[in-house]
């Protein structure tokens, strides 16, 4: 059934007024960060999980913590740790003698924002337990198996500097996640505002004014923005060009790739430029915008090889390239 575009731009410009507003508080609460608030919203309106990657000390606990603040929704914080066991975090059966039966006792993961916190300091057997979550958004506990409330969102920080105690995401987990988003110290000017902050998280004081409901049909409107047939074949051939960069005019990251980005690249490339269009308030995806989210979804899907990390090649480096050779329709 064909979408009435008319319709849709009106219900866009109808609804979209909170995503303006949630930028806006956010800002008073996190300074300098503009583009970790923007891709934050986005994944919210994207049905995509996050992984934010930065140095201690530049608020990625904060943001996710003030952002669910807004939000009328539940919020579960899980610290992982090296001894964290699955049961942690999914719940387990407990024995309940009155009864003379198991009943389960869910855990943290039961909520519709997951802050995963340090997620690569959790052992392999925790994170396929998450995998579960993440991907079928349900969670299985003995013989029962459990549908997960929507939103469901699992936002994730990991310190790249730390080595001992921590663990590598499997490659299938980190394909899971829609963004992969770094975060760089603030400027100077904003780290003097920082100063200047009063030492406490303003966001605890903040009512949430957006509902489950509202972000539920915010998702309803973005899966209809219209995608034309040329920003389709754009987003076919960024993705191509990471599997096979010969044939799109790269010859020399022929050896410097190791694995290209999936299909799930190409979907969440697609939704996320959608969200982005939704936050402009259009009801159709230009090339600028694939190109504000192309590196935030390719990043951590591209593998590199050893004769890549040899010559210095970065994800970033790669993706550049790319956004560089691909004709922009």
């Amino acid at each position: 059934m064909p979408v009435d575009l008319s319709l849709l731009r009106t219900q866009i410009e109808e609804q979209s007024d909170f995503v303006k507003r949630l930028q806006n508080e956010m800002s008073t609460v996190i300074i300098g960060q503009t583009h970790l608030i923007n891709s934050l919203i986005i994944a919210v309106l994207s049905n995509g999980h996050v992984l934010l990657e930065g140095m201690p000390g530049l608020a990625k606990t904060l943001t996710i913590k003030t952002l669910a603040s807004f939000i009328n929704c539940r919020f579960s914080r899980i610290q992982f740790t090296p001894d964290l066991l699955p049961a942690d975090l999914i719940g387990t059966q407990i024995y309940n003698q009155r009864k003379e039966e198991f009943v389960v006792r869910k855990g943290p993961l039961f909520a519709n924002i997951i802050l995963a916190d340090e997620i690569n300091r959790a052992p392999a057997k925790v994170q396929s337990a998450l995998l579960e979550a993440m991907q079928e958004k349900q969670v299985t506990i003995g013989e029962e198996t459990f549908l997960l409330e929507e939103p469901f969102l699992v936002m994730a920080t990991q310190n790249p500097i730390d080595q001992e105690g921590t663990y590598s995401l499997p490659e299938a987990q980190v394909d899971r996640f829609l963004l992969k988003i770094i975060i760089g110290y603030p400027e100077k000017q904003e780290e003097v505002q920082i100063l200047r902050q009063p030492f406490q998280e303003k966001a605890n004081s903040v009512p949430a004014y957006i509902n489950a409901s509202d972000i539920l049909n915010a998702r309803k409107l973005v899966n209809a923005i219209y995608l034309d047939e040329n920003i389709e074949k754009y987003i076919i051939d960024l993705i191509f060009a990471t599997r096979f960069p010969a044939e799109y005019n790269l010859p020399k990251l022929e050896n410097v790739i190791s694995y290209g980005a999936s299909p799930r690249a190409s979907l969440g490339l697609a939704i996320a430029a959608r969200a982005v269009a939704f936050m402009n308030r259009r009801h159709y995806v230009t090339p600028s915008d694939v190109q504000q989210v192309v590196y935030d979804v390719l990043r951590h899907r591209i593998g590199i090889s050893f004769e890549g990390q040899a010559e210095n090649y970065t994800t970033e480096n790669i993706i550049e390239q790319l956004v560089k050779i691909i004709p922009v329709p």
